[in-house]
Protein backbone atom coordinates (compact mmCIF):
# COMPACT_ATOMS: atom_id res chain seq x y z
CA UNK A 1 0.00 0.00 0.00
CA UNK A 2 1.31 3.24 -0.96
CA UNK A 3 1.55 6.48 1.15
CA UNK A 4 3.27 9.56 -0.71
CA UNK A 5 4.59 12.74 1.13
CA UNK A 6 4.74 15.50 -1.23
CA UNK A 7 7.80 17.27 0.20
CA UNK A 8 9.22 20.65 -1.19
CA UNK A 9 12.25 20.90 0.16
CA UNK A 10 12.80 25.08 -0.06
CA UNK A 11 10.16 24.78 2.26
CA UNK A 12 9.97 21.93 4.44
CA UNK A 13 13.73 22.51 6.07
CA UNK A 14 13.82 26.46 6.39
CA UNK A 15 14.06 27.09 9.58
CA UNK A 16 14.59 30.84 9.14
CA UNK A 17 11.38 32.46 10.65
CA UNK A 18 11.31 35.88 8.31
CA UNK A 19 8.11 36.19 6.14
CA UNK A 20 9.23 39.35 4.60
CA UNK A 21 7.11 39.97 1.13
CA UNK A 22 9.19 39.45 -1.93
CA UNK A 23 12.08 38.64 0.00
CA UNK A 24 15.34 36.96 -1.06
CA UNK A 25 16.94 34.00 -0.01
CA UNK A 26 19.26 35.38 2.50
CA UNK A 27 16.10 37.74 4.31
CA UNK A 28 13.43 34.86 3.65
CA UNK A 29 15.78 31.44 3.95
CA UNK A 30 15.50 28.34 1.77
CA UNK A 31 15.47 24.46 3.31
CA UNK A 32 18.55 22.19 1.71
CA UNK A 33 19.04 18.89 1.18
CA UNK A 34 20.97 18.22 4.41
CA UNK A 35 17.79 19.26 6.13
CA UNK A 36 15.75 15.96 5.39
CA UNK A 37 18.66 14.66 7.97
CA UNK A 38 18.25 11.27 8.87
CA UNK A 39 15.75 12.42 11.60
CA UNK A 40 13.52 13.63 9.49
CA UNK A 41 13.42 10.99 7.72
CA UNK A 42 12.44 8.66 10.40
CA UNK A 43 9.69 10.77 11.48
CA UNK A 44 8.44 10.94 8.16
CA UNK A 45 8.34 6.69 8.28
CA UNK A 46 6.73 6.84 11.58
CA UNK A 47 4.08 8.83 9.87
CA UNK A 48 2.93 5.87 7.85
CA UNK A 49 4.91 7.31 4.24
CA UNK A 50 6.25 4.71 2.14
CA UNK A 51 7.33 7.30 -0.93
CA UNK A 52 8.29 10.89 -0.76
CA UNK A 53 8.05 12.83 -3.87
CA UNK A 54 11.02 15.51 -4.01
CA UNK A 55 9.20 18.66 -5.32
CA UNK A 56 11.19 21.29 -7.24
CA UNK A 57 14.50 19.34 -7.21
CA UNK A 58 15.47 20.56 -10.94
CA UNK A 59 16.93 23.15 -11.48
CA UNK A 60 14.54 25.76 -12.42
CA UNK A 61 14.06 29.87 -13.47
CA UNK A 62 14.83 31.74 -10.26
CA UNK A 63 16.52 35.81 -9.46
CA UNK A 64 18.69 33.95 -7.14
CA UNK A 65 22.04 34.54 -9.07
CA UNK A 66 24.91 31.16 -8.98
CA UNK A 67 26.96 32.92 -11.78
CA UNK A 68 29.78 32.17 -9.84
CA UNK A 69 29.73 28.57 -9.96
CA UNK A 70 28.47 28.55 -13.59
CA UNK A 71 25.05 28.77 -13.90
CA UNK A 72 23.82 31.20 -16.13
CA UNK A 73 21.24 34.41 -14.20
CA UNK A 74 17.66 34.30 -15.16
CA UNK A 75 16.18 37.46 -16.81
CA UNK A 76 13.32 38.65 -14.05
CA UNK A 77 10.53 39.21 -16.88
CA UNK A 78 10.79 35.24 -17.07
CA UNK A 79 10.70 34.53 -13.54
CA UNK A 80 7.78 34.24 -11.62
CA UNK A 81 8.22 35.46 -7.88
CA UNK A 82 12.09 35.39 -6.39
CA UNK A 83 12.81 31.68 -5.96
CA UNK A 84 10.91 31.09 -9.05
CA UNK A 85 8.36 28.31 -10.26
CA UNK A 86 9.48 24.61 -9.88
CA UNK A 87 7.93 23.91 -13.29
CA UNK A 88 9.96 26.42 -15.58
CA UNK A 89 13.23 23.76 -15.80
CA UNK A 90 16.10 25.19 -16.69
CA UNK A 91 18.59 22.27 -16.89
CA UNK A 92 17.02 18.65 -16.85
CA UNK A 93 20.35 17.34 -15.81
CA UNK A 94 21.15 19.59 -12.69
CA UNK A 95 19.45 20.18 -9.17
CA UNK A 96 18.50 23.32 -7.37
CA UNK A 97 21.41 24.99 -6.22
CA UNK A 98 19.17 27.04 -3.46
CA UNK A 99 18.87 23.20 -2.22
CA UNK A 100 23.18 23.01 -1.99
CA UNK A 101 24.72 23.68 1.37
CA UNK A 102 27.81 23.63 -1.36
CA UNK A 103 26.89 24.54 -4.57
CA UNK A 104 29.36 22.77 -6.88
CA UNK A 105 28.70 19.73 -4.75
CA UNK A 106 24.76 20.11 -5.00
CA UNK A 107 24.10 16.86 -7.28
CA UNK A 108 26.41 14.55 -4.52
CA UNK A 109 23.82 15.99 -1.92
CA UNK A 110 20.52 14.80 -3.81
CA UNK A 111 22.34 11.70 -4.06
CA UNK A 112 22.96 11.76 -0.56
CA UNK A 113 19.32 12.66 0.11
CA UNK A 114 18.42 9.47 -1.81
CA UNK A 115 20.39 7.21 0.11
CA UNK A 116 18.69 8.31 3.46
CA UNK A 117 15.58 8.00 1.71
CA UNK A 118 16.37 4.10 0.98
CA UNK A 119 18.07 3.53 3.98
CA UNK A 120 14.66 3.94 5.72
CA UNK A 121 13.16 1.87 3.32
CA UNK A 122 11.21 4.72 1.75
CA UNK A 123 11.49 5.61 -2.29
CA UNK A 124 12.14 8.75 -3.77
CA UNK A 125 9.81 9.78 -6.75
CA UNK A 126 10.69 13.18 -8.66
CA UNK A 127 9.01 15.55 -10.82
CA UNK A 128 9.58 15.09 -14.52
CA UNK A 129 8.31 18.32 -16.28
CA UNK A 130 8.10 16.79 -19.74
CA UNK A 131 5.72 19.45 -21.93
CA UNK A 132 7.98 22.39 -21.20
CA UNK A 133 10.79 24.11 -20.38
CA UNK A 134 12.01 27.43 -18.88
CA UNK A 135 12.24 30.13 -21.95
CA UNK A 136 15.99 30.51 -20.59
CA UNK A 137 16.77 26.65 -20.70
CA UNK A 138 20.44 26.54 -20.63
CA UNK A 139 22.24 23.27 -19.08
CA UNK A 140 25.17 23.17 -17.40
CA UNK A 141 24.85 19.62 -16.26
CA UNK A 142 24.87 17.61 -19.37
CA UNK A 143 27.07 14.67 -20.62
CA UNK A 144 29.37 15.72 -23.02
CA UNK A 145 27.91 15.63 -26.68
CA UNK A 146 24.44 16.09 -25.46
CA UNK A 147 22.30 19.34 -27.65
CA UNK A 148 20.16 21.71 -25.20
CA UNK A 149 16.70 21.71 -26.19
CA UNK A 150 16.47 23.97 -29.71
CA UNK A 151 19.81 24.20 -30.59
CA UNK A 152 19.28 22.90 -33.82
CA UNK A 153 15.94 24.18 -34.80
CA UNK A 154 14.50 25.89 -38.14
CA UNK A 155 13.26 28.81 -36.58
CA UNK A 156 11.83 30.20 -39.77
CA UNK A 157 8.68 27.88 -39.38
CA UNK A 158 6.08 27.12 -36.92
CA UNK A 159 6.70 23.52 -36.69
CA UNK A 160 9.29 21.43 -38.31
CA UNK A 161 9.19 17.60 -36.96
CA UNK A 162 12.96 17.95 -36.35
CA UNK A 163 12.34 20.87 -33.83
CA UNK A 164 12.20 20.97 -30.02
CA UNK A 165 10.03 23.94 -29.61
CA UNK A 166 7.33 25.52 -31.55
CA UNK A 167 8.00 29.04 -33.27
CA UNK A 168 5.91 32.30 -34.08
CA UNK A 169 8.27 33.54 -37.26
CA UNK A 170 7.88 37.46 -37.83
CA UNK A 171 7.00 38.70 -33.97
CA UNK A 172 8.41 39.36 -30.93
CA UNK A 173 7.51 38.20 -27.67
CA UNK A 174 5.60 40.45 -25.74
CA UNK A 175 5.97 39.67 -21.97
CA UNK A 176 2.41 40.84 -19.59
CA UNK A 177 3.90 42.97 -16.74
CA UNK A 178 4.89 41.48 -13.86
CA UNK A 179 1.92 40.86 -10.88
CA UNK A 180 4.20 42.54 -7.92
CA UNK A 181 7.06 44.66 -8.31
CA UNK A 182 10.70 42.86 -7.63
CA UNK A 183 12.92 45.78 -7.88
CA UNK A 184 14.98 44.73 -10.78
CA UNK A 185 16.16 47.11 -13.24
CA UNK A 186 17.95 44.96 -16.43
CA UNK A 187 17.99 45.05 -19.94
CA UNK A 188 14.18 43.85 -21.34
CA UNK A 189 13.81 40.29 -22.25
CA UNK A 190 14.03 39.58 -26.25
CA UNK A 191 12.72 36.50 -27.68
CA UNK A 192 12.40 36.61 -31.39
CA UNK A 193 10.64 35.11 -33.14
CA UNK A 194 8.52 34.50 -30.24
CA UNK A 195 8.41 30.70 -29.28
CA UNK A 196 4.95 29.30 -28.40
CA UNK A 197 4.17 29.69 -24.29
CA UNK A 198 4.04 26.64 -22.23
CA UNK A 199 -0.22 26.28 -22.05
CA UNK A 200 -0.58 26.04 -25.26
CA UNK A 201 -0.38 30.24 -26.09
CA UNK A 202 0.06 30.13 -29.72
CA UNK A 203 0.12 34.18 -29.37
CA UNK A 204 3.17 36.24 -29.33
CA UNK A 205 1.57 38.02 -26.23
CA UNK A 206 0.83 35.88 -23.23
CA UNK A 207 -1.16 37.21 -20.38
CA UNK A 208 -0.67 37.36 -16.82
CA UNK A 209 -2.32 33.74 -16.16
CA UNK A 210 -0.54 31.71 -19.15
CA UNK A 211 2.70 30.02 -17.99
CA UNK A 212 4.16 32.85 -20.32
CA UNK A 213 7.77 31.97 -18.27
CA UNK A 214 7.84 28.64 -19.90
CA UNK A 215 8.47 27.26 -23.61
CA UNK A 216 5.86 24.29 -25.17
CA UNK A 217 7.80 21.45 -26.33
CA UNK A 218 7.66 19.69 -29.89
CA UNK A 219 6.67 16.12 -29.29
CA UNK A 220 6.20 15.68 -33.63
CA UNK A 221 1.94 17.27 -32.97
CA UNK A 222 1.52 19.59 -35.84
CA UNK A 223 -0.83 22.24 -34.60
CA UNK A 224 -0.90 23.91 -38.03
CA UNK A 225 -2.36 21.27 -39.63
CA UNK A 226 -4.95 19.60 -37.93
CA UNK A 227 -2.53 18.33 -35.30
CA UNK A 228 -1.29 15.66 -37.69
CA UNK A 229 1.39 13.24 -36.00
CA UNK A 230 4.69 13.09 -37.30
CA UNK A 231 5.76 10.35 -35.70
CA UNK A 232 7.57 7.60 -37.80
CA UNK A 233 10.97 8.92 -37.35
CA UNK A 234 11.70 9.40 -33.60
CA UNK A 235 11.34 13.02 -32.91
CA UNK A 236 14.37 14.03 -31.39
CA UNK A 237 12.17 15.74 -28.31
CA UNK A 238 11.52 11.76 -27.67
CA UNK A 239 15.39 10.78 -27.63
CA UNK A 240 16.51 13.61 -25.16
CA UNK A 241 13.66 12.82 -23.27
CA UNK A 242 14.42 9.19 -22.78
CA UNK A 243 17.99 10.25 -22.05
CA UNK A 244 17.03 12.69 -19.05
CA UNK A 245 14.78 9.83 -17.77
CA UNK A 246 17.16 7.20 -17.37
CA UNK A 247 20.03 9.41 -16.03
CA UNK A 248 17.77 9.96 -13.10
CA UNK A 249 16.44 6.56 -12.90
CA UNK A 250 19.60 5.19 -13.00
CA UNK A 251 21.03 8.05 -10.56
CA UNK A 252 18.56 5.67 -8.04
CA UNK A 253 15.01 7.34 -8.10
CA UNK A 254 12.10 4.79 -7.87
CA UNK A 255 9.61 6.89 -9.93
CA UNK A 256 8.41 10.06 -11.59
CA UNK A 257 5.75 12.24 -11.33
CA UNK A 258 4.62 13.16 -14.86
CA UNK A 259 3.69 16.96 -14.78
CA UNK A 260 0.66 17.82 -16.82
CA UNK A 261 1.28 14.58 -18.59
CA UNK A 262 -1.92 14.70 -20.47
CA UNK A 263 -0.30 17.56 -22.75
CA UNK A 264 2.69 15.03 -23.81
CA UNK A 265 1.36 13.11 -26.25
CA UNK A 266 0.37 9.20 -25.32
CA UNK A 267 2.05 8.04 -27.81
CA UNK A 268 5.47 9.15 -26.01
CA UNK A 269 4.75 7.84 -23.26
CA UNK A 270 4.00 4.08 -23.99
CA UNK A 271 7.50 4.96 -26.39
CA UNK A 272 9.29 6.33 -23.40
CA UNK A 273 7.46 3.65 -20.57
CA UNK A 274 8.67 0.58 -22.19
CA UNK A 275 12.05 1.49 -22.34
CA UNK A 276 12.94 2.64 -19.34
CA UNK A 277 11.13 -0.63 -17.34
CA UNK A 278 13.74 -2.68 -19.63
CA UNK A 279 16.08 -1.17 -17.38
CA UNK A 280 14.09 -0.09 -14.38
CA UNK A 281 11.59 -2.46 -14.15
CA UNK A 282 9.93 -1.19 -11.21
CA UNK A 283 9.83 2.50 -11.66
CA UNK A 284 6.55 4.34 -10.14
CA UNK A 285 5.39 6.21 -13.00
CA UNK A 286 1.61 8.69 -11.61
CA UNK A 287 0.37 11.25 -14.63
CA UNK A 288 -1.25 14.63 -13.24
CA UNK A 289 -4.25 14.23 -15.39
CA UNK A 290 -7.77 15.65 -15.39
CA UNK A 291 -9.21 14.69 -18.49
CA UNK A 292 -11.12 11.62 -17.66
CA UNK A 293 -11.65 10.44 -21.45
CA UNK A 294 -7.67 10.04 -21.30
CA UNK A 295 -7.66 7.57 -18.09
CA UNK A 296 -7.73 4.15 -19.85
CA UNK A 297 -4.94 5.33 -22.32
CA UNK A 298 -2.77 6.80 -20.35
CA UNK A 299 -2.91 3.71 -17.97
CA UNK A 300 -2.58 1.44 -21.32
CA UNK A 301 0.57 3.47 -21.97
CA UNK A 302 2.14 1.92 -19.21
CA UNK A 303 1.14 5.19 -16.08
CA UNK A 304 0.67 3.16 -12.68
CA UNK A 305 -1.14 5.40 -10.98
CA UNK A 306 -3.18 9.10 -12.30
CA UNK A 307 -4.55 11.50 -10.25
CA UNK A 308 -8.34 11.57 -9.31
CA UNK A 309 -9.06 15.17 -9.38
CA UNK A 310 -11.51 15.82 -10.79
CA UNK A 311 -13.72 12.77 -9.22
CA UNK A 312 -13.31 12.17 -5.93
CA UNK A 313 -11.07 15.15 -4.90
CA UNK A 314 -13.75 18.22 -6.96
CA UNK A 315 -16.95 15.92 -5.16
CA UNK A 316 -15.21 15.74 -1.39
CA UNK A 317 -14.13 19.53 -1.47
CA UNK A 318 -17.80 20.39 -2.95
CA UNK A 319 -19.59 18.31 -0.16
CA UNK A 320 -17.89 20.11 2.85
CA UNK A 321 -17.33 23.90 1.07
CA UNK A 322 -20.91 23.94 -1.09
CA UNK A 323 -23.03 21.41 1.31
CA UNK A 324 -23.15 18.60 -1.78
CA UNK A 325 -24.60 15.71 -0.10
CA UNK A 326 -22.54 12.98 0.91
CA UNK A 327 -24.42 9.87 -0.71
CA UNK A 328 -23.42 12.20 -3.75
CA UNK A 329 -19.61 9.90 -3.21
CA UNK A 330 -20.81 6.51 -4.46
CA UNK A 331 -20.86 8.35 -7.80
CA UNK A 332 -17.03 8.56 -7.99
CA UNK A 333 -16.40 4.86 -8.17
CA UNK A 334 -19.02 3.97 -10.43
CA UNK A 335 -18.25 6.65 -12.93
CA UNK A 336 -14.11 5.71 -13.20
CA UNK A 337 -13.21 4.24 -16.60
CA UNK A 338 -9.94 2.32 -14.78
CA UNK A 339 -9.70 0.19 -11.89
CA UNK A 340 -10.12 2.51 -8.68
CA UNK A 341 -6.66 1.01 -7.42
CA UNK A 342 -5.23 3.03 -10.06
CA UNK A 343 -5.82 6.43 -9.36
CA UNK A 344 -3.98 9.12 -6.91
CA UNK A 345 -6.05 10.53 -4.29
CA UNK A 346 -5.39 13.38 -2.09
CA UNK A 347 -6.54 16.06 -0.10
CA UNK A 348 -3.70 18.55 -0.66
CA UNK A 349 -0.64 19.11 -2.67
CA UNK A 350 1.24 22.23 -4.19
CA UNK A 351 -1.66 23.17 -6.17
CA UNK A 352 -4.74 23.54 -3.98
CA UNK A 353 -5.72 24.93 -1.10
CA UNK A 354 -4.84 23.97 2.40
CA UNK A 355 -7.43 22.29 4.27
CA UNK A 356 -6.77 24.68 7.51
CA UNK A 357 -6.75 27.68 5.37
CA UNK A 358 -9.21 30.01 5.87
CA UNK A 359 -9.76 29.75 1.96
CA UNK A 360 -11.08 26.81 2.74
CA UNK A 361 -11.97 24.99 5.87
CA UNK A 362 -10.55 27.05 8.21
CA UNK A 363 -9.68 24.23 10.32
CA UNK A 364 -7.75 21.24 9.80
CA UNK A 365 -10.06 18.93 11.96
CA UNK A 366 -13.36 19.66 10.41
CA UNK A 367 -11.46 18.50 6.75
CA UNK A 368 -10.97 14.79 8.33
CA UNK A 369 -13.84 13.37 6.91
CA UNK A 370 -12.50 13.83 3.29
CA UNK A 371 -9.36 12.59 4.43
CA UNK A 372 -10.61 9.87 5.81
CA UNK A 373 -12.54 9.01 3.06
CA UNK A 374 -10.06 9.75 0.43
CA UNK A 375 -7.45 7.41 2.17
CA UNK A 376 -9.22 4.37 2.87
CA UNK A 377 -12.21 3.93 0.37
CA UNK A 378 -9.32 2.33 -2.33
CA UNK A 379 -6.51 0.61 -2.80
CA UNK A 380 -4.31 2.72 -4.74
CA UNK A 381 -1.74 5.31 -3.35
CA UNK A 382 -3.10 8.04 -0.89
CA UNK A 383 -0.59 11.02 -1.14
CA UNK A 384 -0.21 14.07 1.96
CA UNK A 385 1.15 17.35 0.88
CA UNK A 386 4.28 18.46 3.76
CA UNK A 387 2.56 20.32 6.73
CA UNK A 388 -0.70 19.25 5.90
CA UNK A 389 -0.18 16.71 8.83
CA UNK A 390 0.46 19.69 11.25
CA UNK A 391 -2.39 21.55 10.04
CA UNK A 392 -0.22 24.24 7.77
CA UNK A 393 -2.47 27.21 6.88
CA UNK A 394 -0.51 29.09 4.61
CA UNK A 395 -2.00 32.54 5.77
CA UNK A 396 -1.08 35.70 4.03
CA UNK A 397 0.27 36.67 1.27
CA UNK A 398 4.42 35.93 0.74
CA UNK A 399 4.92 37.75 -2.68
CA UNK A 400 4.07 36.25 -6.53
CA UNK A 401 1.16 33.70 -4.97
CA UNK A 402 -0.40 36.44 -3.19
CA UNK A 403 -3.37 35.48 -0.49
CA UNK A 404 -4.79 32.64 -1.90
CA UNK A 405 -4.36 29.70 0.89
CA UNK A 406 -1.52 28.13 -0.64
CA UNK A 407 1.79 27.91 0.44
CA UNK A 408 3.80 29.58 -2.16
CA UNK A 409 5.94 27.68 -4.56
CA UNK A 410 7.48 30.64 -6.13
CA UNK A 411 8.67 32.51 -3.63
CA UNK A 412 11.11 31.99 -0.50
CA UNK A 413 8.61 31.27 2.27
CA UNK A 414 8.81 28.92 5.75
CA UNK A 415 6.05 26.20 7.07
CA UNK A 416 5.61 27.65 10.89
CA UNK A 417 3.35 24.47 11.63
CA UNK A 418 6.63 21.95 9.96
CA UNK A 419 8.56 24.08 11.98
CA UNK A 420 7.55 23.47 15.03
CA UNK A 421 6.94 19.46 14.09
CA UNK A 422 10.80 20.23 13.22
CA UNK A 423 11.57 21.84 16.42
CA UNK A 424 15.11 22.74 14.96
CA UNK A 425 15.84 19.63 13.47
CA UNK A 426 14.63 17.19 16.09
CA UNK A 427 11.28 16.51 14.64
CA UNK A 428 10.08 15.26 17.95
CA UNK A 429 7.37 18.04 17.23
CA UNK A 430 8.73 20.30 20.68
CA UNK A 431 6.73 23.10 18.92
CA UNK A 432 3.66 21.80 18.21
CA UNK A 433 0.53 23.55 20.25
CA UNK A 434 -2.03 20.16 21.77
CA UNK A 435 -4.57 20.58 18.54
CA UNK A 436 -1.35 20.36 16.48
CA UNK A 437 -0.20 17.32 18.39
CA UNK A 438 -3.58 15.93 18.04
CA UNK A 439 -3.73 16.33 14.43
CA UNK A 440 -0.50 15.10 13.71
CA UNK A 441 -1.53 11.85 16.01
CA UNK A 442 -4.15 11.37 13.35
CA UNK A 443 -2.55 11.35 10.41
CA UNK A 444 0.30 8.99 12.07
CA UNK A 445 -2.28 6.55 13.00
CA UNK A 446 -4.54 6.74 9.63
CA UNK A 447 -1.49 6.24 7.42
CA UNK A 448 -0.21 3.40 9.47
CA UNK A 449 -3.33 1.92 9.62
CA UNK A 450 -3.68 2.03 5.89
CA UNK A 451 -0.18 0.95 5.04
CA UNK A 452 -0.28 -2.47 7.44
CA UNK A 453 -3.61 -3.04 7.53
CA UNK A 454 -4.97 -6.26 5.36
CA UNK A 455 -8.23 -5.09 4.51
CA UNK A 456 -6.70 -1.94 3.48
CA UNK A 457 -4.06 -3.16 1.21
CA UNK A 458 -5.95 -5.52 -0.79
CA UNK A 459 -9.71 -5.74 0.31
CA UNK A 460 -12.30 -5.52 -1.29
CA UNK A 461 -14.85 -2.43 -1.04
CA UNK A 462 -18.38 -2.12 -0.62
CA UNK A 463 -20.54 1.31 -0.53
CA UNK A 464 -23.22 0.84 1.95
CA UNK A 465 -24.92 3.86 1.10
CA UNK A 466 -27.88 1.77 -1.30
CA UNK A 467 -28.57 0.41 1.88
CA UNK A 468 -29.53 3.03 3.83
CA UNK A 469 -31.32 5.79 2.13
CA UNK A 470 -32.86 8.95 3.59
CA UNK A 471 -35.85 7.90 5.06
CA UNK A 472 -34.45 5.10 7.50
CA UNK A 473 -32.47 6.49 10.56
CA UNK A 474 -29.86 7.62 8.60
CA UNK A 475 -28.51 11.28 7.56
CA UNK A 476 -26.93 10.45 3.40
CA UNK A 477 -27.18 14.29 2.99
CA UNK A 478 -24.14 14.31 5.56
CA UNK A 479 -23.06 10.52 6.28
CA UNK A 480 -20.70 8.53 4.00
CA UNK A 481 -20.50 4.70 5.30
CA UNK A 482 -18.85 1.96 3.20
CA UNK A 483 -17.00 -1.80 4.00
CA UNK A 484 -13.61 -2.45 3.08
CA UNK A 485 -12.69 -6.29 3.96
CA UNK A 486 -10.90 -9.81 2.97
CA UNK A 487 -11.49 -12.87 4.41
CA UNK A 488 -9.76 -12.30 7.43
CA UNK A 489 -10.50 -8.53 8.30
CA UNK A 490 -14.01 -6.81 8.33
CA UNK A 491 -14.03 -2.77 8.52
CA UNK A 492 -16.97 -0.74 8.40
CA UNK A 493 -16.07 3.07 8.04
CA UNK A 494 -18.22 5.66 8.49
CA UNK A 495 -17.81 9.75 8.46
CA UNK A 496 -19.94 12.50 9.54
CA UNK A 497 -19.74 15.61 7.54
CA UNK A 498 -21.31 17.95 9.62
CA UNK A 499 -19.25 20.51 11.23
CA UNK A 500 -21.24 21.16 13.73
CA UNK A 501 -23.68 19.11 14.29
CA UNK A 502 -23.33 15.01 15.35
CA UNK A 503 -25.29 12.19 13.75
CA UNK A 504 -26.85 9.42 15.70
CA UNK A 505 -28.00 6.31 13.02
CA UNK A 506 -29.34 3.08 12.42
CA UNK A 507 -26.23 1.58 9.63
CA UNK A 508 -27.77 -1.26 8.02
CA UNK A 509 -25.46 -3.87 6.55
CA UNK A 510 -27.33 -5.98 3.87
CA UNK A 511 -27.18 -9.98 3.58
CA UNK A 512 -25.13 -9.43 0.09
CA UNK A 513 -22.47 -7.44 1.75
CA UNK A 514 -21.88 -10.07 4.82
CA UNK A 515 -21.85 -12.78 2.37
CA UNK A 516 -19.08 -11.05 0.32
CA UNK A 517 -17.45 -10.44 3.78
CA UNK A 518 -17.85 -14.09 5.08
CA UNK A 519 -19.85 -13.01 8.19
CA UNK A 520 -22.16 -15.95 9.39
CA UNK A 521 -25.47 -14.79 9.64
CA UNK A 522 -26.91 -18.48 10.65
CA UNK A 523 -25.13 -19.29 13.74
CA UNK A 524 -27.10 -16.23 15.74
CA UNK A 525 -23.38 -15.61 17.56
CA UNK A 526 -22.47 -12.10 19.00
CA UNK A 527 -19.98 -10.16 17.37
CA UNK A 528 -17.86 -6.67 18.51
CA UNK A 529 -17.74 -3.66 16.19
CA UNK A 530 -14.54 -1.83 17.91
CA UNK A 531 -13.75 1.90 16.55
CA UNK A 532 -10.01 1.42 16.14
CA UNK A 533 -9.81 5.29 16.21
CA UNK A 534 -11.54 5.13 19.40
CA UNK A 535 -10.93 1.73 21.31
CA UNK A 536 -13.54 2.65 23.68
CA UNK A 537 -16.27 3.24 21.45
CA UNK A 538 -17.54 -0.94 21.36
CA UNK A 539 -20.90 -2.44 19.92
CA UNK A 540 -22.53 -5.46 20.62
CA UNK A 541 -24.79 -7.32 17.49
CA UNK A 542 -25.60 -10.74 15.86
CA UNK A 543 -24.38 -10.38 12.38
CA UNK A 544 -28.56 -12.13 11.42
CA UNK A 545 -29.34 -8.43 12.83
CA UNK A 546 -27.84 -5.93 10.30
CA UNK A 547 -29.84 -5.92 7.54
CA UNK A 548 -33.00 -5.00 9.65
CA UNK A 549 -31.41 -3.44 12.82
CA UNK A 550 -28.33 -2.18 12.27
CA UNK A 551 -24.88 -0.89 14.19
CA UNK A 552 -26.46 1.79 16.29
CA UNK A 553 -23.72 4.52 15.87
CA UNK A 554 -23.40 7.69 17.09
CA UNK A 555 -20.48 10.29 15.49
CA UNK A 556 -19.74 13.91 16.68
CA UNK A 557 -19.33 17.02 14.30
CA UNK A 558 -16.54 15.89 11.56
CA UNK A 559 -15.79 12.24 12.63
CA UNK A 560 -15.28 9.47 11.58
CA UNK A 561 -14.93 5.69 12.92
CA UNK A 562 -13.51 2.75 11.44
CA UNK A 563 -15.32 -0.35 12.95
CA UNK A 564 -13.13 -3.78 12.85
CA UNK A 565 -15.74 -6.69 13.22
CA UNK A 566 -14.97 -10.10 15.08
CA UNK A 567 -16.73 -12.46 16.52
CA UNK A 568 -16.48 -12.53 20.71
CA UNK A 569 -15.51 -15.45 21.69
Amino acid sequence: MINIYQLFPRLFGNKNTSAAFNGDIETNGCGRFTDISNEAVKAIKELGITHVWLTGVIRHATLTSYSKYGIPDCHPSVVKGRAGSPYAITDYYDVDPDLAVSVPDRLDEFRALVKRLHQQKIKVIIDFVGNHVSRQYQSVAKPAGTPDFGEHDNKDVVFAPTNNFYYLPGQKLMLPEQRNDLTVTTEPYVEFPARVTGNDCFRADPGINDWYETVKLNYGIDFTAERERHFEAVPSTWLMMSDILHYWADMGVDGFRADMAEMVPVEFWKWVIGRLRSRHPDLVMIAEIYRPELYRPFIDAGFDYLYDKVGLYNRLSDIMRYGQAAESLSICWKMLEVRDNRMLRFMENHDEVRLASQHFMGDPFKALPAVVVSALMHRGPFMIYNGQECGEAAAGAIGYSGDDGRTSIFDYTHMPAVQAWMNDGSFDGGGLNKKQQELLSFYRKLLTMRRDMPAFQAGAFYDLMWANPWYTDFDPRFVYAFMRFTLNQRLVIVTNFHATEGRTMRLNIPIDALLKADIPIEKGEQWLAVNLLKPSDKIVFKPAELPEEGLKISLPPSESAIYELHPIY
